[in-house]
């Protein structure tokens, strides 16, 4: 009975995360624009390119490592939490206190579960929403941004549904109180790299701004070469991806 819950839990939240990853209009255009996917693609990491030979830049041609890569970058961690806190919601839906009763025992007791949970409550303590929110506003072009701002708001209320319900599985106050040495590193790591952020967030909007005056008008209005700023953006990537300590 405790796998096939399990496999019902994993059904739900795969449902919900492919409903926003397949099923979500404006999502592709809003994964490439606020994220540093493209730039990443630049980057020297791996004896293969971020996409498969299909030249499409859509998700399909897109491997993995990138994937997550961008989405940690931009402290989504989208890919590790979305979809674990609708399905949780819907399964205390039929039976609010039993079940919180039974997801709390499988914590106790079932190593497997304590394991995911724990997984996906390391991941949600790495989210900065408010940095996150920082990359639309700032990368969304003018005409996009209402429609970037609803799929933001579609992610960012996973995010507190999903923080939420963890904490009531773990019997936590915050995030990580159950590890204390490690939620200090977290919250120490999460400070340190939030200049970078906004570092990076200004970087790549003058280097795509310099790129569409270059294909506009062939002419670069900036004290610095597209070149310069492209370094810049992968020093931050770097950065950010030590500080951070997950990629993909």
């Amino acid at each position: 009975p405790w796998n096939e819950i399990m496999e019902e839990l994993a059904a739900r939240s795969r449902q919900h995360y492919r409903a926003l990853i397949y099923e979500q209009p404006d999502f592709v255009d809003f994964f490439h624009e606020v994220t540093p996917i493209e730039e990443i693609s630049q980057l020297q990491i791996s004896s293969r390119p971020a996409r498969r030979p299909s030249g499409k830049k859509d998700l399909s041609s897109l491997r993995a490592i990138p994937w997550v890569f961008s989405w940690t970058q931009t402290r989504f961690l989208l890919p590790s939490w979305y979809g674990v806190g609708t399905a949780i919601q819907e399964f205390l839906n039929e039976e609010p206190e039993e079940h919180l009763k039974l997801l709390r025992y499988f914590y106790v007791k079932w190593p497997f579960f304590k394991m995911v949970i724990s997984k996906a409550e390391m991941t949600l303590a790495k989210v900065d929403m408010q940095m996150a929110h920082h990359y639309v506003q700032e990368l969304s072009k003018p005409e996009d941004q209402l429609r970037f701002a609803k799929v933001f708001d579609q992610i960012a209320s996973e995010f507190y549904l999903t923080r939420d319900l963890v904490l009531k599985i773990t019997d936590h106050n915050q995030l990580l109180d159950g590890d204390p040495v490690l939620q200090r590193s977290v919250q120490l790591r999460n400070g340190t790299i939030v200049p970078l952020g906004f570092i990076q967030v200004s970087l790549l909007k003058r280097l795509r701004q310099s790129q569409n005056t270059t294909a506009t008008s062939g002419v670069i209005h900036s004290r610095y070469s597209k070149g310069e700023l492209l370094r810049g953006a992968l020093l931050t990537i770097n950065g950010i991806a030590a500080g951070m300590r997950n990629t993909g």
